[in-house]
């Protein structure tokens, strides 16, 4: 695979990309510069929201759910009008959101954390039938949230501790029993990022300061790792007409003199089929 460049404005902390499968557009977040880009058919935008915004499901052609450091909204990509479904951690003004990803169940799942990464101060949420239910505590940097394409699993991590875990889920896709360790990245030194499924039911994971996304089997095993020209890549997810292209946001944050191609958004012909990202009900 050889990357290439999918847009040019750099980010400070790319994250959350989504491609909307009936726009056929990506959009993605700068969270520490409160921005949310978009691209599509050759077009860009982007928009300026007041606090930190981390990452999106679809809500239909015309609306997305956005998770702000102090809720979760409806936010109209036309008008920019807002509609809040929920506070989140509205309460503790030294914590934000960062990685979120819609289930299959309808439900949205999004993670929290300290502002400058406290130790133990973030947790995972899910979002589902107008409730917001805890899931995990003492969380420091949530990373990683995709699921099974049968919906079977949910998979996370906390970045620090450098490991995917896999959680079983019931058929309303709330977790059952104990999540496992799935991938253990802390032998390599590899810090787990964001992370996404393909139709194989393979996840692949960015792992940041690492320049690269790895591919790993259903089972858990090492199958290959893709490299890109950023240090810090930082989450994945795949998109283009038939899903093969594999979008990947990066980060500047951290570098005292980043280069040209920290930040950047990039995109490459990935040889594999991903899942369309799944639909958020909020009614």
């Amino acid at each position: 695979m050889t990357a290439e460049i999918f847009d040019h404005e750099p980010c400070e902390l790319g994250e959350g990309p989504l491609w909307h499968p009936g726009r056929r557009q990506l959009f993605w977040f700068d969270i520490l510069n409160k921005r949310l880009h978009t691209r599509g058919g050759g077009q860009g935008a982007c928009w300026q929201f007041e606090e930190h915004v981390s990452a999106a499901g679809w809500v239909d052609n015309k609306r997305l759910l956005i998770a702000s450091e102090s809720c979760l909204f409806v936010w109209d990509i036309t008008s920019g009008s807002t509609d809040q479904l929920t506070v989140l951690e509205a309460d503790q003004p030294h914590t934000r959101s960062n990685d979120g990803r819609a289930d299959p169940y309808g439900g949205f799942w999004i993670g929290t954390m300290g502002k400058r990464a406290q130790p133990g101060a973030g947790a995972i949420y899910r979002w589902f039938n107008g409730d917001l239910v805890c899931l995990y505590r003492d969380i420091t940097i949530p990373n990683a949230i995709c699921f099974s394409p049968q919906g079977e699993y949910a998979y996370f991590a906390d970045t620090v501790k450098r490991q995917i875990l896999r959680q079983p889920l019931d058929n309303q896709g709330w977790p059952t029993g104990q999540p496992t360790v799935f991938v253990d990245l802390s032998k390599a030194g590899l810090n787990p990022d964001g992370a996404v499924v393909d139709q194989q039911g393979c996840l692949w994971n960015a792992q940041w300061g690492a320049s690269r996304v790895a591919r790993y089997s259903p089972e858990g095993s090492f199958l290959q790792a893709f490299d890109f020209p950023a240090r810090h890549t930082s989450c994945p997810a795949f998109g283009g007409r038939d899903l093969t292209t594999l979008f990947v946001t990066s980060a500047r944050e951290g570098m005292r003199q980043p280069g040209e191609a920290e930040g950047l958004t990039y995109s490459t012909p990935s040889g594999f089929v991903g899942q369309a990202e799944h639909q958020v009900a909020v009614s």
